[in-house]
C-alpha cells in the first residue's frame, strides 16, 4: 500500500526560509557558534547548545515553542532566526512484509529557488531489530551494472542535516520519541525501547564520496546525550573508495560493510566499475589495515548472487582466498530484479551450494531475505524521482 503525505510541522507563521538557518545537523561547536550568530549572547550560547540538542535528538520537537526550559523571548529568538526542518513526506510505502519505505523531500534554505530533491530510506523490522538504511547522496555516480540507483545522475551530496533528518523524521513516523504514537503495524523488536535500533548507510549513493556530511550526522546519531546508537549498531557500506575506508574507522567509528560482488578485476570492473579505480588488492589490504578491526568487530562483505554471472563453486572458493585473514562476516544477497535490469538472481540451489563452500571455510554467509520487494525498496532497488529535474537543474544542484 502506498500513502502520500505532506507533513508540515510548523505551528506558527515564520519568516521566510532564506532568513532562517537550519540547526539540524550542526556539532555542539558548530551550533553554539551559529546561536551567536543569530543574536543570542555568547555567554548563555553553550546552555542553549545544550537544551536545543536534547529537544532535537532525544525528544524530536521541531517547533521551538514546545521548547518549555527555554525563556519565551529566547524562544522567540530562536524561531525568528532558525529552523528545526524536517523532510517533507512525498510518500510512504508499506510492504505486506512490514518494510516500510518513503520518499523524502529536501528544499536548500540557503537557496530558496533552487528545486527540491528526493531520496528514498527505508525500515525494516525485524524480530531482534529494526533497521533503518538511510541515503546519502541524491542519485550516485558509481553505476554499478547491477544497481537501479546506480542509473540515475548524481544530483548532489546530501547535508549532514539532511542525512539525519531521514533518521528524524523515520523516528517521528515509527512512534520512537518520548509520547510518539506507533503505527498499528510497526515492531519494536524484542527487549528494545524503540522501533529503530540499527543504521545502515546503505541507501542511495556511496557514503564514502560525502565524507565529511556523513561522518558529521553519524558522530551525531552516535552521541550518548542524542540519538545515542552504539557504533556497533551502525555500520557504513561503501563500495570501495579505498582512501577514505581508513579514516571511517579512526575518525567515525562505525562497522565497515564492502560492496564486493566479484572475486576477479576483470568482472568487479563491470559489476563495480570503481574497482578500475582502486581494484581487489588495494580494497582488501585498506580492509586488512582497518582500525579496530576483530572477531569482535568483522567487516562485512556484501556479495549479491547474479546467475552465470559470479555464482560458480570457483567464485565462492576464490572468495574464500582472497578473504583469509580478515575477520569478515559474507552476506550473499538474491538480486533484486528492476525495470531494464540485464542480471536474473541465482537459483536457490546454486546459492546454497555457494553458501556451503563459504560456510565450511568458517565464515558466517546468511543469504539476505529479500525485503520489500513488492515496493520496490530491497537492496539495489532505489531510485527517487529527481532525476526528472532538467539537466540545468541538476547542474545548479550540483554546483
Amino acid at each position: 500500500m502506498s500513502i502520500a503525505l505532506n507533513l508540515d510541522h510548523a505551528t506558527a507563521p515564520r519568516p521566510a526560509r532564506q532568513t532562517r538557518k537550519p540547526l539540524v545537523g550542526l556539532d555542539r561547536a558548530a551550533l553554539a557558534q551559529t546561536l551567536v550568530e543569530g543574536g543570542i549572547a555568547e555567554r548563555e550560547a553553550r546552555m542553549r547548545a545544550s537544551q536545543l540538542w536534547n529537544w532535537m535528538y532525544v525528544n524530536g520537537v521541531t517547533d521551538f515553542e514546545r521548547m518549555t526550559n527555554i525563556g519565551k523571548g529566547v524562544r522567540q529568538q530562536l524561531a525568528d532566526n532558525f529552523m528545526l526542518d524536517r523532510p517533507e513526506i512525498v510518500t510512504e510505502q508499506v510492504s505486506s512484509d512490514g518494510t516500510r519505505k518513503w520518499l523524502f523531500r529536501f528544499r536548500d534554505p540557503a537557496n530558496p529557488n533552487m528545486p527540491p530533491v528526493e531520496v528514498e530510506t527505508v525500515y525494516i523490522p525485524e524480530t531482534d531489530r529494526g533497521t533503518l538504511c538511510v541515503s546519502s547522496q541524491v542519485g550516485c555516480t558509481l553505476t554499478c551494472s547491477f544497481c537501479h540507483t546506480g542509473t540515475q545522475t548524481l544530483v548532489r551530496n546530501l547535508t549532514a542535516g539532511e542525512i539525519l533528518g531521514q533518521v528524524l523524521m523515520a523516528r517521528e513516523r515509527l512512534g520512537d520519541f518520548p509520547g510518539g504514537s506507533r503505527p498499528t503495524n510497526g515492531l519494536v523488536p524484542s527487549g528494545e525501547t524503540r522501533a529503530i535500533t540499527n543504521i545502515v548507510m546503505m541507501g542511495m549513493g556511496e557514503p564514502l564520496y560525502n565524507y565529511d556530511n556523513v561522518k558529521q550526522a553519524l558522530l551525531i546519531a552516535s552521541d550518548e546525550a542524542g540519538i545515542s546508537l552504539s557504533k556497533r549498531r551502525i555500520t557504513l557500506s561503501t563500495s570501495g573508495v579505498v582512501p577514505k575506508i581508513g579514516p571511517t574507522g579512526s575518525e567515525i567509528g562505525v562497522m565497515l560493510a564492502i560492496s564486493l560482488h566479484a572475486v576477479r578485476d576483470d568482472l568487479r570492473d563491470i559489476l563495480v566499475p570503481i574497482n578500475k579505480k582502486w581494484p581487489l588488492k588495494e580494497l582488501l589490504q585498506a580492509c586488512r589495515d582497518y582500525p579496530g578491526l576483530s572477531n569482535a568487530r568483522r567487516i562485512t562483505f556484501e556479495y549479491v548472487m547474479l546467475r552465470d554471472i559470479n555464482d560458480s563453486d570457483a567464485d565462492a572458493r576464490e572468495l574464500v582466498r582472497l578473504l583469509a585473514g580478515i575477520p569478515a562476516k559474507i552476506n550473499l544477497i538474491p538480486f533484486n530484479p528492476w525495470p531494464g535490469s540485464n542480471y536474473e538472481c541465482s537459483t536457490s540451489s546454486r546459492i546454497e551450494k555457494f553458501a556451503d563452500i563459504v560456510n565450511r571455510a568458517g565464515y558466517a554467509s546468511p543469504v539476505r531475505t529479500p525485503r520489500g520487494r513488492d515496493i520496490f525498496a530491497a537492496c539495489g532497488q532505489l531510485k527517487s524521482e529527481t532525476e526528472r529535474l532538467s539537466k540545468k537543474d541538476r547542474e545548479a544542484l550540483a554546483g
